[in-house]
């Protein structure tokens, strides 16, 4: 650390020492700027860009740019963001932990050392996805689910314990310690870093592989989700390349009222800020109601920056964030270091609205907001406590998107399962306190705690069919509702601890008994799930049930209680208790009685014991497992981990661009196709592709684990690669009844014979004909999934064209060397006329490309006509235009290394 970019290199004090940091304040003296008119979470990205200048990735011109960020300014400048550390959980972790090894035999191949292949910044790997709810409902559920959770997973941790010992900067975090945003709040976040070698502070930075790592913007940390195709480029010593944002303000004033959860909040803002069109934008939070927020409310309005489309939720470093990682077990040093640093940066406090130079400003009084809940297939769809059960008997009988296209009279109807259950529409089936959103805010936690130990004194109880489970963000929480004595309240009503993980929220669920399946699918039930998630598309929760509400932690209770969403709780009673009618106000805890016991949920002493327990007792599940030794992997036989194909016939020089022509259309798509639907991560259909693989090399149904857990196996996620049952693929004729056919196949053309959609691709590829997905708006919306790009890739796909594109799934497609297309003005797929019978070519990048050059898409018709329609090359930056040429991130950064 030798140069001094415009003299910026200063000294400020750290309690009794003298410390270096790179000073924005000088910085903008040199320059003749006013940073502190910029967005502070602008300024932090500015910081990084200045320390990590080298003239080459980095330049003055970057500096200068960011430096003179304006407002509304065209957005066409591109940021080289080098993050301090990145984040994982295991689904993503596993298969980017693969790409890497893959690296390393590589490197071994061609004569070089394979230790090239290391990461240059802290990564830990949280174990948090891999733990179903199979067992439920009682005190034994937790050791039960853990047990079977190693027995799926133990090629997958022996993969893990490998890479441990094979990098140097590569740690994990076992299963059973929490969700990977509550332990990176709670415990890996740092707030600034040491450089002890010379003698410098900067701020914590990161990028993690869950779009939810955003929940970490709660503490003042910039960061965001990446796929896991960038945060391997980040570990391995590239920046993060963005387009400068622009950074909308959210002006918070007055207070919530009583009764109201940060959940209500945060699905408010939700709501709103998409209305806004903050998709792809900072979106940073000022004013006074912003200062009287809890770090924990914080978190939990930043953890849904993907469902409002932010690339952030941003709060400031202030008073309240040092209580936090004072209330957290951080040492008295560290606190002292961040403090004195934000200070020096002139960084310190939640800034006044008319303070910072914002692109907009959206303001919303705290007053304002109400109980709610968001459903039944979207989080930004927000239906507030009084109107859920008329809104789903609207939506029972409507023909939308939002629809489920029922007979009106059938909405009443009682069925009966072959065990003698009673199930209707709208029924309640899972119930589930769940989610990083959640479970690390303990006011509402707590508050499901009180409701808890109201609703068992009053007589009520959970019907016995219904699949209740608590899984806690972390150890911490479970800690807290014992310690005030309510976990035995929840247990009594079936939320016993099942789990420390995202369960339920991604997927996780588990089965419900054979005899509610049966009778659903007979009948086509339209039954519910309530959670306190983040995320409830279509098909994530469960395959059979249809409807998902998330909610807060109590109104999850409270909905358990009711047992269907046909109970307007603001007009009749919760259920019957001991002495009649129990209603939601009787068993509603007050914010003083929630507040009483708050100081329980934050003792650094707990904290520190528990996350020690990392290193000194990780327990005797993960201690039992033994992996590989060595620098390069062996690649043993595995259904679950494979040597990823991405460097089949690598070599030091890329290949010509590639010529799309005679192309076929794979699939086309309505609006609003998620990752979930390209790459779905729950259970595996007997009947599919992917499920008939697994037969066929000795898996028996039961062992099929899920398509999250099998992400280091190519052969698995490829076949699963638009196999989700709900997915709609347009090019298949509707059905007698008007709807649409739901699941993953297509028409081969031009013979029109039906396949699943992997069957044909394979045959697209074997014929040499290249392929082509059409889709409406906001596609690849969700979790960021690398698999929704890499089985696209590996499926022969050389484009996707659609209306609009989620941030991350657009960039991950670029990093796949597969081509993102976007129709201009009016044009889509209904205004062309396209059916999918077509060929297509496309022109325009044959000899060099631009970043959002205009290209051509002709479309070839059966009549022999043909069309050219101009389409924009959503390749945004001038570094994806490189990773493009090199056919991807990967053989780019591996070509780079290699070269050093």
């Amino acid at each position: 650390m030798t140069h001094n970019t415009f003299n910026s290199l200063q000294q400020f004090k750290v309690g009794r020492k003298t410390a270096r940091f790179y000073s924005l304040p000088a910085l903008g003296a040199a320059l003749g700027v006013d940073v502190q008119r910029l967005p502070v979470s602008i300024r932090i990205v500015l910081e990084s860009v200045l320390r990590n200048y080298d003239g080459k990735k980095i330049t003055e011109k970057h500096i200068k740019q960011l430096a003179g960020w304006k407002p509304r300014a065209k957005r066409n400048s591109e940021i080289p963001f080098v993050v301090a550390r990145v984040v994982l959980q295991d689904f993503t972790g596993v298969p980017l932990l693969a790409d890497i090894a893959a690296m390393r035999s590589v490197a071994g191949k061609m004569g070089k050392d394979p230790k090239r292949i290391e990461p240059l910044v802290p990564v830990d790997l949280v174990v948090d996805h891999s733990v179903m709810v199979d067992y439920f409902g009682s005190n034994e559920a937790l050791g039960l689910n853990m047990k079977l959770e190693f027995q799926r997973n133990q090629e997958r941790y022996q993969f893990m314990k490998w890479g441990m010992q094979a990098f140097d900067t590569f740690g994990v975090v076992p299963p059973g310690f929490g969700i990977v945003h509550q332990v990176n709040l709670e415990h890996l976040a740092r707030g600034v870093h040491y450089d002890a070698a010379n003698n410098l502070y900067y701020p914590d930075t990161l990028v993690g592989t869950d779009s939810h790592t955003t929940m970490i913007n709660g503490i003042g940390v910039v960061g965001w989700g990446v796929g896991g195709i960038e945060a391997e480029a980040g570990m391995l010593g590239q920046p993060v390349y963005i387009l400068t944002p622009d950074v909308v303000g959210v002006e918070l004033k007055g207070e919530l009222r009583g009764g109201v959860t940060a959940t209500d909040l945060v699905l408010t803002l939700t709501e709103l800020l998409r209305k806004n069109k903050v998709v792809g934008k900072f979106v940073e939070f000022c004013g006074p109601g912003t200062s009287s927020l809890s770090v924990t409310d914080r978190a939990t309005i930043g953890n849904m920056a993907p469902e409002y489309g932010a690339t952030m939720g941003f709060f400031p470093v202030d008073d309240r964030t040092i209580e936090y990682f004072q209330g957290t077990g951080r040492s008295e040093a560290e606190i002292a270091a961040l403090k004195s640093y934000f200070k020096a940066q002139g960084m310190y406090g939640i800034p006044n609205a008319g303070d910072i130079s914002y692109s907009q400003l959206i303001t919303l009084d705290l007053s304002s907001v109400t109980p709610s809940l968001a459903g039944p297939k979207r989080p930004q769809d927000r239906i507030e406590l009084g109107e859920v059960k008329a809104t789903f008997t609207r939506l029972f009988s409507e023909q939308s998107t939002s629809g489920f296209n029922q007979p009106p009279e059938k909405l009443r109807q009682t069925f009966t399962t072959s065990a003698g259950t009673p199930v209707r529409n709208g029924d309640i089936l899972i119930a589930a306190i769940t989610s990083c959103t959640n479970t690390s805010n303990p006011s509402v936690l707590l508050a499901a705690g009180l409701m808890a130990k109201k609703a068992v004194q009053a007589g009520l109880t959970v019907p016995k069919h219904i699949k209740t489970s608590l899984a806690p963000g972390s150890r911490v929480v479970t800690n807290y509702l014992a310690k005030t004595g309510l976990l035995p309240y929840l247990e009594q009503l079936g939320f016993n601890v099942a789990a420390y993980g995202c369960t339920t929220c991604i997927g996780n669920a588990g089965d419900l008994t054979p005899d509610l399946n049966e009778a659903i699918i007979q009948n086509g039930l339209v039954c519910a799930a309530v959670l306190s998630g983040n995320r409830n598309f279509e098909a994530r929760i469960h395959p059979n049930i249809k409807a998902n509400f998330l909610a807060s932690p109590p109104l999850v209770l409270a909905y358990a209680l009711a047992g269907t969403v046909l109970r307007d709780l603001m007009t009749e009673p919760v259920g019957r208790g001991k002495d009649g009618d129990v209603w939601l106000g009787d068993i509603w805890p007050s914010n003083a009685e929630v507040r009483a016991l708050m100081h329980e949920a934050m003792d650094p002493e707990t904290f520190r014991r528990n996350y020690a327990e990392i290193k000194t007792n990780p327990g005797e599940l993960w201690n039992n497992i033994t992996g590989v030794q060595g620098d390069v992997y062996t690649w043993p036989p595995s259904t679950y981990i494979a040597e990823p194909p991405f460097f089949e016939g690598f070599d030091m020089h890329p290949a010509p661009m590639p010529m799309v022509r005679g192309a076929r259309a794979l699939a086309i798509f309505g609006d609003s196709v998620t990752t979930d639907h390209i790459s779905p991560a729950g259970s595996i259909k007997e009947s599919s592709p992917a499920g008939q693989w697994l037969k066929a090399h000795g898996v028996m149904k039961q062992d099929f684990n899920s398509y999250g857990s099998r992400r280091g196996n190519h052969e698995i996620m490829m076949r699963g690669t638009f196999a989700n049952v709900r997915i709609k693929n347009l090019m298949i004729p509707p059905l007698p009844d008007g709807s649409r056919y739901e699941g993953g196949e297509t028409l081969l053309q031009p013979t029109g014979e039906r396949l699943s959609i992997y069957d044909a691709a394979m045959r697209y590829i074997a014929q040499g004909v290249p392929t082509i997905v059409f889709a409406g708006e906001e596609y690849g919306t969700g979790s960021s999934r690398d698999w929704a790009a890499k089985g696209t890739q590996l499926l022969g796909v050389k484009a996707v064209v659609a209306r609009s594109f989620e941030r991350i799934h657009r960039s991950n497609l670029v990093g796949m060397g597969v081509l993102p297309l976007q129709f201009k003005g009016a044009d889509s797929v209904e205004t062309l006329g396209i059916t999918g019978e077509e060929t297509y070519d496309i022109s325009g990048i044959e000899n060099s490309i631009r970043p959002q050059q205009d290209i051509t898409l002709t479309i070839h018709r059966k009549d022999g006509s043909s069309q050219q329609v101009t389409m924009l090359l959503r390749i945004d930056t001038a570094t994806e235009v490189d990773y493009y040429r090199h056919g991807g991130i990967l053989p780019y950064v591996l070509r780079e290394l290699l070269a050093a």
